[in-house]
């Protein structure tokens, strides 16, 4: 699995970044059984930046605390069958990956709602990962039952991971 991660910010965070995106990511994919390796690219920016992209991407003009985008139509939610069908639209043809899509995080969201939520900053930017993660496998929410599959959803991968909200553990899992 690759996750390029790149922080266009100032904020700097009390574990290593990279470390914790790869282990959350490939946490969410297993879950979900894909059967390919994969590449998500990871952008962290501050509220300014992510309002822009909401802005320019979906026609929102305000900050938000992560944004995804999906490259694969998912039909069902993780029904990876359906990139077969277009293989060339949905692998990176020089190592072969899947490439799922790109997740904006936003720096400052993700200490402030760590701050308003009690829980450590690793809590907070864990958990937009795997929120993101499965929306990059076609996951919703919609409405209300598509949000409980995701909360469910979120809180396995977090809870085997032992990240949880009670964690005030910052350093590296």
């Amino acid at each position: 699995m690759t996750f390029y991660v790149e922080n266009e910010t100032e904020n700097t965070f009390p574990f290593d970044v990279e470390k914790l995106v790869s282990l959350v990511g490939e946490a969410v994919l297993d879950m979900e059984d894909c059967p390919y390796e994969a590449e998500v690219n990871v952008l962290i920016t501050d509220k300014e930046g992510i309002q822009e992209y909401n802005r320019e991407y979906r026609g929102i003009d305000r900050e938000t605390d992560v944004l995804s985008f999906p490259n694969i139509p998912f039909e069902k939610e993780a029904a990876f069958d359906i990139v077969e069908e277009n293989e060339a639209d949905y692998f990176q043809p020089d190592t072969g990956e899947l490439i799922l899509g790109d997740i904006i995080l936003c720096a400052d969201r993700i200490y402030s709602q760590a701050e308003n939520y009690g829980h450590s900053v690793k809590r907070e930017f864990a958990f937009l990962v795997a929120h993101s993660m499965l929306h990059l496998c076609g996951y919703d929410h919609e409405i209300s039952e598509e949000a409980k599959v995701m909360e469910a959803k979120q809180n396995q991968v977090l809870d085997g991971l032992h990240i949880t909200r009670e964690c005030t553990d910052e350093r590296d899992t």
